[in-house]
Parts: structure tokens; sequence; C-alpha cells
């Protein structure tokens, strides 16, 4: 059939996988009242990575009293937890985020409103994205109970996402060795479940100390962090003719001086450095530190460089893809009703003249699969590289909504997230289902991965030794 311009594909399926399907969707649409309330409750707490206590404490609140055994604080990040349920194999890990963004406060209106008393806001949906996981988790957990299911389902309480990279060290801790399979989802303006691939990243803190002096009275007694900054800054921005078409480099000067008539003691840049390859990201950053140490010289400061977070590219599995396609395919779009629209329609305006089909939430697109990543970067990526792992993606924004950005904000605090989230919530339960009653997709998935990567490949994290940065959103 065709809707809204893309075309679905119906599936046949057998009476038992019907009835299957239909238990876990009744689990899941059955508590949406309740998932709604979990969602807007993070949405309101609006908490930065690695500072998420209330948001990670009312996930593993809802996990536990689902029989659900908790253990929290893993890999040295008190925000982080793995709740688990069954024994023995196949293990199926479902991964949670629920971190904001810093510097975008908005009420769930369809208008520019600012939220005085919020300084964060969930522009990219991490309040819909844990709550999803762990509905799912736990229709799946009952759905093992009434079919005497043997195996273990877990849920991943992953921090920091946003820049801080929870994941990595999750990973870098052994957390996922016993893991057969990971599932994710991500909110986002349409649904689809590809198999895709995203940009390695690597991130740092560059800090420049010089000498405060009066800039005016006596100059030549200071020497500027600042300068060291922006000759940095300028050196890079000059590194980029000579790099690859798809890499991409972004900055914000995080630190610079307190007053223009002080000269600035202290500055400091926040870089990130993406490519589709892990080992060009590494290229690329050895020279952003060469023309920071060039920085320094010039100016006579002194120059020291934390590195924040370092993302692997995620490596698509088309056997999984596939499975979660189908399940997307069978629980369908987003529908909105005439208060929804409403609300779309008013948001859309914010665009501009930009047109946007807002009936396009209903659809799923087809199933692509993407090698060389573009976009954005997750540290989903770490995961992918040691479990095979899929992820999809479902309408929980106004289309044409990008994200980080207000209106994405808006729209997650309404219940056009909530739905877009249930259709995440049901998909990952089904293709669960699918994994744990066929162990030959396990065989299928791991064969894939092996060689993706390669048959001598030994994961090391981009971060090194380094330890979670726990104070990076101070």
């Amino acid at each position: 059939m065709i809707l809204a311009g893309i075309t679905c594909f119906t599936h046949a399926q057998s009476p038992d996988k019907d009835l299957r399907d239909k238990f876990l969707s009744d689990q899941i649409q059955g508590g949406s009242d309740h998932y709604q309330k979990l969602a807007q409750q993070i949405w309101n707490f609006a908490e930065v990575g690695y500072q998420e206590v209330k948001s990670s404490q009312l996930l593993q609140d809802e996990l536990s009293r689902e029989g659900f055994e908790v253990e929290s604080g893993v890999a040295g990040i008190p925000t982080a937890f793995i709740a688990s349920y069954g024994t023995g194999k196949p293990v199926i890990a479902i991964l949670g985020e629920f971190d904001a963004l810093p510097g975008i406060s908005q009420d769930a209106v369809p208008v520019r409103q600012i939220v005085e008393e919020r300084s964060a806001g969930h522009a990219c949906g991490h309040h819909l994205f844990g709550v999803g996981s762990a509905s799912a988790g736990v229709a799946v957990k009952r759905w093992m109970i009434q079919n005497q299911i043997t195996g273990t389902i877990k849920v991943f309480g992953t921090p920091a996402e946003e820049g801080g990279g929870g994941k990595i060290y999750m990973v870098k801790e052994g957390l996922f060795d016993d893991v057969d399979i990971v599932l994710h989802w991500h909110p986002s303006n349409a649904n689809s479940a590809d198999a895709a691939s995203s940009l390695a990243n690597k991130s740092a803190k560059f800090r420049f100390y010089g000498k405060a002096a009066h800039a005016a009275g006596s100059p030549d007694r200071g020497r500027s962090g600042l300068d060291g900054v922006e000759a940095m800054n300028y050196m890079v921005n000059m590194m980029r003719e000579h790099i690859s078409y798809d890499s991409r480099i972004h900055y914000v000067i995080t630190r610079g001086g307190e007053a223009p008539n002080v000269v600035p003691e202290f500055a400091e840049v926040f870089y990130y450095c993406r490519h589709p390859e892990a080992e060009t990201v590494k290229k690329n950053f050895e020279w952003m530190v060469q023309a920071a140490e060039g920085a320094a010289l010039g100016t006579q400061t002194r120059m020291e460089y934390e590195v924040i977070h370092g993302l692997f590219n995620v490596v698509p599995n088309e056997v999984l893809g596939r499975v979660m396609h189908t399940n997307l395919l069978k629980v369908g779009g987003v529908y909105y009703d005439d208060e929804e629209m409403e609300f779309a329609k008013k948001l859309s305006e914010s665009f501009g003249d930009i047109p946007f089909n807002l009936e396009s939430a209903k659809a799923v697109s087809p199933f692509r699969i993407t090698e060389r990543g573009s976009g954005g970067s997750t540290d989903v990526g770490d995961v992918s590289w040691v479990v095979p792992t899929a992820g999809m993606r479902a309408a929980t924004w106004v289309p044409g909504t990008p994200a980080h950005s207000w209106q994405a904000v808006a729209s997650g605090g309404t219940t056009i997230g909530t739905k877009g989230m249930l259709v995440a919530a049901r998909t990952l339960a089904m293709t669960a289902a699918d994994i744990f009653t066929n162990s030959g997709l396990i065989d299928k998935a791991w064969i894939e991965l092996n060689r993706r990567r390669g048959d001598d490949f030994q994961y090391e994290s981009l971060v090194g030794d380094r330890k979670p940065p726990l104070d990076y959103r101070n």
C-alpha cells in the first residue's frame, strides 16, 4: 500500500505470532496513561548528563516494582543501571536514555515559550526513550512469564548520551559481555527501522592558561588565554580545506574571559571532531591537538586538553534491522487526533515557508541499509561493535522538527510524543520476542557483525583510560 507518499509492505503473520504480538501491544497500550505520566515527570526533571538522579531512580523504581533485579551505579556512574529479569540464554538487552540538553528550555506549547525556572530541556526526547524502553522490557517480561520462555531480558539505563558517552564506560567495564543482542530506539520526526551507521566522534575541552594584566595600562605584562583559543580556532578552520569532505568539526568557546579590560588569564574551547570512520577521527583529532600546541606556542600560553568522549560509528546489522522493520510495519505510525493536529499545524508555522506533510507521521519509511554514516553520533556505536545491535526511530515530534530544537522539546511534552513512544515500545517488544523464539536470528546477526568488523577486531575505546566525565556539564 502507499501511505503519505511512502511505500509500505504487508507481511503475513502466523496465528501464534499474531496472538503474541497482540498480547505485547495490549500490555504496553494498556499502561499508556501510566507511561505518559512517567515520561512527563522526566520531561519536567530535565536533568542533564550524569546528573539524572531523579530520572534514573524513577525508571529503576518502575522496573523493580515489576520484578526486575536492579543493579545501580554500574561502571562507576551513579545514574547508570542494569535491570534484569530471567535466567540463562539468550540475553536480550534494551537500551534506555534519560538525559536532557542544556540551554533549551521550552513549555509544551506550539510557540516559543521559555520556562524560566528550567535551564535545560528534552530536545532529543530521551525522556521518552528511557520510559519507552522500560515499558517494552516490562511487556516482554510478562510475556515470558505467561509462556514460560527461558532467557534473560535486560534494560540498560544509559546516562549522558549527549556528549558524556555513558555507554562507552559500560562497554569498557564489560557489562555487555554476556549479552547476545541489543535493541534500542530514538525519538524522531518520522518512523523508520534502518540498518544504518552513524558518525564516529571525539570531543575535548582545550584550555589555555596565560597571565592577567590591565588590558590598557599594561597589556605587555599579560598573555591572553583567549588569544590561544582564537589562534587554535583559526588554524583548525584553515585545516578544514585539507581534510576529507565528510569530516565534521565544530566548537563553542565555553570560557573567553571575564571583562574586556582584563587580559584573560584563562580561556576554554570545546571541540567535536566527527567522521564516518573512527580511524579518520583519530587522525583529524591529532591534527587539532597539534594546532592547539602551535597556538599555545605562538601566544606564549600554556595549553592542556581533556578528552570528554569518543564514540565509534554504529555497525549496521541487516539481519536484525529487517526483523525490526517488519514489526514496525505491523505496529504502524502515529495518528493525530484533532487537538494534536491543531498543535502540529501551529508548530509547523515556526518552520517558516518550508512545507511539511503532517500526515507523514502515519507512515513507515522503506527499509534502507546505510553503510557509511552521516548526520549525528551516538554512544550506541561502541555497543554495536561488541554486540549485534538494531535500532529504530519513531515519530515523537511533528514532521519537519529538527532534533535539539525548542520544537522538539514542545512536541515531546505532549501526547504526540507519547504516541510515538508507544509505537517504539511495541516494536521493540515484538522484536525481542522474535529473537527469544528464533535462535537462528542470533547466530546470523553475529555472523554479520563479525564480517563487518573483521575477525581480528578488538575493542579499544577512543577515550583511552579516562574515567566517566561526571562533571562535564558543570
